[in-house]
């Protein structure tokens, strides 16, 4: 047996080894370049490729650029610019700062660094490196102030990890994908993209918000723009503002989200769950939300350094930024209501007036509306204190005579045509099959699911029932024991103070066993163990757990369904009218509990389209 002895790796091992966690494929390559441009200062970067990257990746920035005496340094490992100490390396304010990023590529591929740091482009200098003996050459070469990265046959001297490379359009999608996040991280700079030599993108700098929504609406997509909320919050050390999508605007998959703390592009479980707690009762089911969001932080509060990718990050304060996160895209959502559109929402001060003029204050009162003949009624919605049978006798007009079937209708509650006193859902026009109530508004025509919209509005009001009353618990007859894993004991007997505010009273019986004592009534009969360790498990991975909420808004929706006016229940007008008030002052009330959509507009241009109007 051949004895091993411990050595130190040769530079050009190291290096290749290290290229393994920081060069996975040619997008690798592309995202350490950019984010090297970005943090020299660079207003303009311009890309091109051949091949999908493999042959040849070119990237070019108007930056400070290197001077010539570091230029050969900038090729060794762990040389960096960008930290200096300790003390930087616990608050890092750039994107890059390993320092291997270069050295690591140049050692699987064919490396040419030209930069110039003066204003005479006579001045340039370029440093080319090999993979197969990693030697630095430096001569003169002309080159405008700033920085160009070459990267020719990436892996060549590598078979086996040019074996996993995928398709040219595999790997130019994937660099494509970068190019997104660093142009969504970045309005103000101007970026570009060729591949063989034809243009894939060409992005100009933006300063102004028409700029950078006119940047998102170009990456993301128009459609994502004109259904997307605009929010931007303040506290403390926190500032959180881009674009969320409207519930409706729901995907298939998880494609179109993107994170940025501090401009870094990230993924991060903590914040993945805090947007999902967000959307939970109003998207349907397996969907998934659409965002562009920024989290600015102190530097201090946030480590960097915790993947070699640097996709990753650790908030030292991960419950705070949690409820934050939450708080702010819960009120964002809970805000919007009918005749919002895609305006913009403010979620620090006041929600901004409704695409159609009319007030919608997050504490709108219920509005005075004159009826028909000529009295003033109002929305006939229970008090606070109702009950679920009070809820549920809203909006239920016994049914008349025949099959229920067929139109109720109505005349114009304005005959003077004022579209200005007109309601964002309008009047109700009249009910049909039962079912959908039709309404006219100054926009055309909406459509309402009446039964879907019922039940949003009492379960938004069964919610704040029991907001108001607290979680009530019950101390089980017969305490329950289940046994843990002594790192969640801990937690449970560390977290208690919070596990007794969700309405659970537990007792720590030994390192590795619990006692149930106290549970939410409204829980009572379900599974209290399950549910136990789901709580805790969150706890331990994010600082908080919203599954008694949950458990408990799965019960007041169920209750809600059934306490909501059924199909073929005949409406009298003012109902109908005093359903679609009600709507326009209810949280989330464009989507039923279960994520349906609750209305739909029908605008004249819409109209004139059915039937070939205008052309």
């Amino acid at each position: 047996m051949t004895e091993h002895r411990i050595h130190k790796l040769a530079t050009r091992l190291a290096n290749q080894i290290a290229a393994g966690e920081v060069v996975e494929r040619p997008a690798s390559v592309i995202k350490e370049a950019i984010e090297n441009s970005l943090d020299a200062g660079a207003s303009r970067i311009d890309i091109d490729l051949e091949s999908g990257g493999v042959q040849l990746m070119r990237v070019r920035d108007n930056g400070s650029g290197i001077s010539a005496d570091d230029l050969s340094l900038a090729l060794a490992r762990h040389a960096t610019s960008k930290i200096d100490s300790i003390d930087d390396l616990e608050a890092v304010g750039t994107l890059g700062f390993r320092g291997e990023a270069l050295a690591s590529i140049a050692s699987v591929s064919r490396l040419s660094l030209t930069s110039n740091a003066s204003d005479h482009a006579a001045a340039g200098m370029i440093a080319q490196s090999e993979g197969r003996d990693m030697t630095v050459t430096v001569s003169p070469a002309p080159h405008p102030g700033g920085t160009t990265l070459e990267v020719r046959d990436l892996f060549y001297n590598t078979p086996a990890r040019r074996k996993f490379l995928r398709t040219e359009k595999t790997e130019l999608g994937h660099i494509d994908e970068v190019f997104k996040r660093q142009a969504l991280a970045r309005s103000d700079v101007a970026f570009s993209l060729r591949h063989n030599g034809k243009t894939l993108h060409s992005l100009n700098s933006a300063t102004d918000q028409a700029g950078r929504e006119r940047r998102i609406a170009t990456v993301c997509g128009s459609a994502f723009m004109e259904q997307s909320v605009a929010l931007t919050r303040e506290a403390g050390r926190f500032s959180l503002h881009g674009w969320v999508g409207l519930p409706t605007f729901s995907r298939s998959q998880a494609d179109l989200q993107y994170f940025f703390v501090n401009g870094r592009v990230i993924r991060d479980k903590l914040v993945t769950h805090a947007i999902k707690q967000a959307y939970r009762d109003v998207l349907f089911h397996g969907r998934h939300p659409a965002y562009v969001l920024f989290l600015e932080v102190d530097p201090a509060v946030v480590d960097v350094n915790v993947h070699p990718t640097k996709h990753e990050v650790r908030f030292r304060e991960g419950r705070e930024v949690h409820s934050f996160i939450f708080s702010t895209l819960h009120r964002a959502l809970g805000d919007l209501r009918p005749g919002d559109g895609g305006a913009a929402v403010d979620t620090g001060v006041t929600h901004e007036q409704g695409g159609l003029g009319w007030p919608t204050t997050p504490q709108q009162a219920p509005m005075g509306l004159s009826n028909p003949q000529g009295g003033v009624w109002q929305s006939e919605v229970p008090a606070g204190g109702a009950n679920l049978d009070a809820l549920s006798r809203l909006y239920a007009a016994p049914a008349s005579s025949g099959s229920g079937y067929g139109t109720s209708v109505m005349e114009r509650p304005h005959p003077n045509g004022d579209e200005s006193e007109v309601p964002p859902l309008g009047f109700a026009l009249a009910q049909l099959h039962g079912v959908f109530i039709l309404s006219e508004n100054a926009e055309g025509l909406v459509l309402v699911d009446m039964h879907a919209a019922h039940e949003r509005i009492t379960y938004e009001r069964l919610k704040r029932m029991r907001d108001d009353s607290g979680i009530k618990t019950q101390p089980l007859l017969v305490p329950q024991m289940i046994t843990l894993s002594s790192r969640e004991v801990a937690a449970a007997v560390e977290m208690s103070e919070a596990l007794v505010a969700l309405g659970l009273v537990l007792d720590a019986t030994g390192d590795e066993q619990l006692v149930i004592r106290e549970v939410p009534i409204a829980l009572i009969g379900g599974g209290i163990e399950a549910l136990v360790r789901d709580v805790l498990a969150d706890m331990l991975a994010f600082g908080t757990s919203d599954r008694i909420a949950a458990h408990e808004d799965e019960l007041l929706s169920t209750m809600a369904c059934h306490g909501s006016v059924r199909a073929n229940r005949r409406l009298t007008v003012p109902e109908m009218n005093a359903l679609l008030r009600d709507m326009e002052m209810t949280e989330r009330s464009g989507q039923c509990n279960h994520g349906r959509p609750t209305w739909v507009q029908l605008g004249m241009q819409d109209l004139d389209k059915l039937f070939l109007r205008g052309r």
